[in-house]
């Protein structure tokens, strides 16, 4: 009845019924296509890739976290680029939205992938071995050898290969007049525990964001800090960050700082060791306790980890206004430009009456006066100098708007000038100088070391590296473990009694036939013929 009714249909001139195309998913079919591409190998794989190729920047564009003073500067040097990158999210990688993007989804990908592997895995653990194969003889590693027609002599041979399998760590199962054995069950086990590592790692960074805190603070030597917020001078807090309940008090003092350097050589002027002892309280009324605070050797205190970050010099100044005044004294932080220390900063002096002063210039640990003007030859306090310039203006009401304490505005300033020149001075410890026009005067009286201090805490870092670790371990399992099936067969064939012996390895062959070889040689009796193929 179907033909008639296709034949009447091409008789009519409609012709033969197209087939239908495939149904549609529909919203439920979709998102279930959608879950099995995020969740497959492969799509976990390109996640992991982007990670690290999302991390690439964070290691060469500064970032605003660790060192705010090159972000600044950056954006300072680069007017279009910078802020292209700011938009990016460039400066704070890993906070930025598209690197929590493939975070988020690999993390959700390695749960969808790995989980129903671990049920596949433990089913396949409770397994019994396989029954050999009809044709043993077309396996990668096989033996035969013929041995008594007797059941005493089939019975030992069996007995035999149980006892040598088992003797080389194989699971073996007894089947009528064969014996299966498997092992290499701890290849998938470390293949496994390399994704779950995985998954634990990025939940130990998961909680260190969250949870800890990160931030940095300059120093000067004989100067302290404590624990709050109000004292960093850039401060970066997780996501779950309450404010300074969440900070431990403790507090600490720089008590000296000592650096040194190759005098001689080619690599003249290469730090060799710089340290800072400290001393610091856990709490307001712990008793006092001492540290020596060196690169990679940091002060653990309370959960909080305080790191020897860089150092520098602080040249101090005093300051006094036309009307002999002191409008500035105390130390300044410098900052080094380049590895001979030679140190740009600044010197406000807004109180000063009845103009405003301010100072730019260098701080020169070994100072040489070269076809440029004076240079630092050396990083190390060899011939000390202050080289500046000075700038005035009227006073300015307060606006509270935070200034940078290593940058002079200048735009309501003037340079001070002599002899219709710019008017600059060169300054050694001790030595004073006075300001044209009567403005006052500035003394040099000598420089102490500043050294900068990162503070973290990373609640996650233990839960990390113990992700790193396992999946190590993990991913040396899934290498060196390799899964391997053998079968001991006896039967009959042609009034003959045939011991077949048959490997087969689940992967790459490594000393199958070797391994067979042996096995077979423990079995066979002596004097017995062995076939080998392969």
């Amino acid at each position: 009845m179907a033909d008639l009714d296709q034949k009447e249909r091409i008789a009519a001139g409609s012709g033969p019924e197209e087939p239908s195309g495939p149904p549609a998913l529909g919203l439920v079919g979709w998102l279930r296509w959608m879950w099995r591409q995020l969740t497959s190998m492969k799509t976990a794989l390109v996640l992991l890739f982007l990670l690290a190729l999302g991390a690439v920047p964070g290691s060469l564009i500064p970032q605003t976290p660790i060192d705010p003073i090159k972000v600044s500067d950056f954006l300072a040097a680069h007017p279009k680029l910078g802020p292209l990158y700011d938009k990016l999210g460039l400066f704070d990688v890993y906070k930025s939205a598209w690197f929590s993007a493939i975070y988020l989804l690999l993390f959700i990908s390695l749960i969808g992938c790995v989980v129903p592997r671990l049920g596949v895995y433990l089913k396949a653990l409770r397994a019994r071995p396989p029954k050999p194969p009809r044709n043993l003889n077309r396996l990668p590693g096989y033996e035969r050898f013929e041995v008594d027609q007797s059941a005493e002599a089939a019975d030992d041979v069996l007995v035999a290969a149980t006892r040598e399998l088992r003797r080389r760590r194989f699971r073996v199962q007894a089947y009528d007049g064969a014996v299966a054995a498997e092992r290499g069950y701890l290849r998938e086990a470390g293949n496994l525990l390399f994704h779950f590592s995985l998954i634990l790692a990025l939940i130990g960074v998961a909680w260190g964001s969250l949870f800890g805190y990160r931030g940095t603070v300059l120093v000067v030597v004989g100067n302290g800090f404590s624990n709050s917020v109000a004292q960093y001078d850039d401060f970066t807090p997780g996501r779950a960050f309450s404010g300074d309940d969440d900070l431990p008090p403790f507090s600490l003092t720089v008590k000296d700082f000592q650096a040194k350097f190759q005098q001689d050589g080619p690599q003249r002027g290469a730090a060799r060791d710089f340290k800072a002892q400290l001393s610091y309280q856990e709490t307001p009324d712990s008793p006092e306790k001492s540290y020596e605070l060196k690169v990679n050797h940091p002060l653990r205190v309370d959960g909080s980890d305080v790191f020897l970050l860089g150092h520098g010099y602080a040249p101090r100044v005093t300051v006094k206004d036309g009307k002999g005044n002191v409008a500035f004294s105390g130390p300044a932080p410098f900052l080094p430009q380049d590895t001979n220390f030679s140190s740009f900063g600044v010197i406000k002096a807004p109180d000063a009456r009845p103009l405003t002063l301010g100072f730019e210039g260098f701080f020169l640990p070994t100072a040489v006066i070269g076809q440029q003007g004076p240079v630092s030859m050396f990083p190390d306090d060899l011939n000390p100098a202050l080289v500046m310039t000075g700038y005035y203006g009227r006073p300015q009401p307060e606006t509270g708007k935070p200034e940078s304490v290593y940058q002079l505005d200048k735009t309501k300033l003037t340079q001070f000038t002599k002899d219709g020149d710019k008017w600059r001075f060169q300054l050694a410890p001790g030595q004073s100088v006075a300001l044209p026009d009567k403005a006052g005067s500035i003394t040099f009286d000598g420089y102490s070391r500043w050294v900068k201090l990162q503070i973290s805490h990373s609640p996650g870092a233990n839960l990390a590296l113990a992700g790193i670790l396992l999946a190590i371990l993990g991913l040396m399992g899934s290498l060196f473990v390799h899964p391997r099936r053998t079968w001991v067969r006896v039967r009959e064939q042609d009034g003959r009694t045939v011991v077949e012996v048959a490997g087969l390895d689940r992967g790459p062959e490594r000393g199958l036939g070797d391994e067979i070889q042996a096995v077979t040689a423990r079995l066979k009796p002596a004097g017995s013929n062995t076939e080998e193929q392969s």
